[in-house]
């Protein structure tokens, strides 16, 4: 269930969705003076997935956006939700909630904390990205099981790396334009992915602001020695104007397809 837990999130990067940084864009600061996004904003998705059936709503995905209290960087909690259809036709359930820390300056992860549920097993995690060692630290526990030894994996990191969740935001930064290509450096679960990124197409897309232009983002995910080692193919359309919003996402894997798309948003940039 790794694979269906990822893209809900992704997506609901969408990451997401849909989301991830790019070793090319340009420096962090110059982008965060003319965020796209606000202190407050929240986005929430629905999924829906299809294979036998058409379009069975089976998660709901919340992102919640806002300056850390303590400071000027950034703190984006997300919470992936199932609904009760997905139990009914799959007899799975699951509830991940993240909250990633994200340095305002560079625009890069600085820690994830995670919450995993999913039918009875629950772990806790944290990740902490240290840039002076260029090292990212994964450790999880099994609050069911105190006595149990942690897990911990350690990987090399790049000078602006990105979690699941930072990474859309990140992306949301990156000037974009048909033909572009560009590579991203994520790491989950303390393992880290080199990703393709690329911009195919500008296209209409219906969304709950009616109908506009997004442009067409293939991250290649999918295959061998990526972050989904399995076939499939993720597409994400973020909307192009000022707010450079994620509006949908498709993912088609053997699996079915599972369908993205914003259902609602709040506090966005005027």
């Amino acid at each position: 269930m790794k694979f269906f837990r990822f893209n809900i999130l992704l997506a609901v990067v969408t990451a997401g969705l849909l989301g991830m940084t790019a070793l090319a864009q340009s420096n962090g600061k110059a982008a965060a003076q003319a965020t796209p996004f606000i202190d407050g904003e929240t986005l929430t998705y629905e999924g829906k997935i299809s294979k036998i059936i058409r379009g069975i709503a089976v998660a709901d995905l919340t992102f919640t956006l806002a300056k850390d209290p303590n400071g000027e960087d950034y703190l984006v909690k997300a919470e992936a939700r199932s609904k009760g259809s997905l139990l009914k036709l799959f007899r799975f359930s699951f509830l991940q909630e993240v909250q990633s820390s994200i340095d305002s300056e560079d625009f890069r992860a600085t820690r994830t904390v995670k919450h995993d549920v999913q039918k009875e097993r629950v772990r806790n995690s944290e990740a902490i990205f240290d840039y002076r060692e260029r090292r990212v630290t994964y450790v999880e526990t099994d609050p069911n099981e105190p006595m149990r030894p942690p897990r911990r994996i350690a990987s090399e990191i790049h000078d602006a790396s990105q979690d699941l969740i930072s990474a859309l935001y990140s992306l949301r930064l990156i000037p974009l334009s048909v033909g572009k290509t560009f590579r991203m450096s994520v790491s989950d679960s303390g393992l880290v992915y080199d990703i393709p990124v690329y911009v195919t197409g500008r296209e209409q897309q219906k969304t709950i602001f009616g109908k506009l232009w997004c442009f067409k983002i293939e991250p290649q995910v999918f295959g061998p020695n990526r972050l989904i080692e399995r076939e499939g193919d993720l597409t994400i359309w973020i909307t192009d104007d000022e707010r450079r919003l994620p509006v949908r996402s498709v993912v088609n894997s053997p699996y079915g397809r599972i369908e993205i798309k914003l259902k609602t948003a709040k506090n966005l940039r005027p």
